[in-house]
């Protein structure tokens, strides 16, 4: 039995008809590019890489926060630090205290040091709490080598009395001296952390 050839134009009218129906397969998975489309003769290829829709995350801000603020808060939070510390600082007779070298620096540091020791030498002691309040930032340099920000408050010192260290009775103070006034305060950013490097009475009430 002899076998029939596949050339001739029965094989290429055979050939063309495929090609068609491959170039309309093609065609139809571009028109339903999700349906995971695919010709007869490659189904499982197609459902493996058929592509999945899945639901995108919110996109999650990464904008640094405003510096000036962050230094802002930063400093207030410094300050009262400061004045937690002055605090324990008046009322320790025996100087054990080191906790102010976390909030203070330069002069400001170096006068309280100094001036509780003084007190101490004399025999006082201070007792009771200093408050602050109305402070705000009147001034930020945070360009400068070392960044600074100036505080402006109202210092209460009217419940923080010098007493004597033994029998606790209080010192007897000028009855005219000012316990409330205005202070400018200077804090800056040294490479340990912020600290107060001044802190001045303006010699207002408020």
């Amino acid at each position: 039995m002899t076998r029939q050839s596949t050339t001739g134009p029965l094989a290429t009218g055979t050939l063309r008809t495929r090609t068609r129906l491959t170039a309309l397969t093609a065609i139809l998975c571009a028109s339903a590019a999700l349906a995971g489309c695919s010709s007869g003769d490659d189904n499982t290829a197609a459902e493996s890489t058929a592509p999945t829709l899945t639901a995108s995350a919110a996109p999650v801000s990464t904008a640094p926060a405003d510096p000036e603020a962050a230094a802002k808060e930063t400093a207030l939070t410094v300050y009262r630090g400061f004045w937690q510390e002055m605090q324990a600082l008046y009322a320790d007779r025996n100087g054990t205290t080191t906790g102010l070298k976390q909030y203070a620096a330069s002069e400001t540091l170096s006068k309280a040091e100094s001036d509780a020791q003084r007190a101490h030498a004399q025999g006082r002691i201070y007792l009771g709490k200093v408050t602050f309040s109305d402070a705000v930032v009147t001034k930020t340099e945070l360009d400068n080598t070392t960044p600074r920000v100036t505080l402006s408050s109202c210092l209460d010192v009217s419940q923080w009395q010098p007493v004597d260290a033994k029998t606790r009775e209080p010192v007897t103070l000028p009855a005219d001296r000012i316990t409330k006034y205005q202070v400018l305060t200077t804090v800056e950013k040294w490479p340990q952390g912020w600290r107060v490097v001044r802190d001045e009475p303006q010699g207002k009430k408020c």
